[in-house]
């Protein structure tokens, strides 16, 4: 099945467009890290509570992703993530499936990590999930506005691969 929007067809790669669309998802924000080197390492801010996209503290997590492999699809009817990547380096996609939202149907994909140094604010609702595309282990701070509540979680799941959203994981060489 070819997903509509991601991977073009041979004339549509011939006229030149986009193989990949990367537009912006209504509510996902991007903020860029500010790192601050010196002669005995580096200092990295994530996230202040006067920063305007802090609504909440829920708790801190990292979680850790091998290379090559895939975690996904998922998302909260709560909870906004705060996510980093801080050492590696991860492939984040979102995909937009809210009623009413202006961006429904749309994907957004971010590279993050040590040479891309930001925080994807996610909003509640949007699906949501990341591919390690470092040659190392990736480790991902979340710092989402929600504690984990493992008798009633706000995890809604959807398999990687086998889904109707329209995102293929694979690398594109060229």
């Amino acid at each position: 099945m070819r997903k509509e929007g991601i991977t073009g067809t041979m004339e549509e790669k011939a006229r030149g467009e986009k193989e990949i669309i990367d537009q912006s998802i209504d509510g996902v924000k991007i903020k860029k890290l500010r790192v601050i080197p010196d002669e005995r390492g580096r200092l990295g801010e994530i996230l202040r509570r006067d920063d305007s996209i802090f609504l909440g503290f829920g708790q801190v997590y990292f979680t850790t992703t091998y290379p090559g492999v895939v975690k996904a699809w998922h998302k909260h009817l709560k909870q906004y993530d705060n996510a980093v990547c801080i050492k590696g380096a991860i492939k984040l996609a979102l995909y937009d499936d809210r009623e009413g939202s202006p961006t429904r149907g749309k994907v957004q994909q971010i590279y993050m990590g040590e040479h891309n140094p930001v925080l994807v604010h996610i909003p509640p609702k949007v699906y949501h999930g990341w591919k390690c595309i470092s040659t190392e282990e990736a480790y991902i701070v979340n710092i989402p506005t929600e504690p984990y509540d493992r008798e009633n979680p706000d995890e809604y799941r959807v398999d990687a691969h086998n889904n109707d959203i329209p995102y293929d994981w694979s690398r594109k060489d060229g």
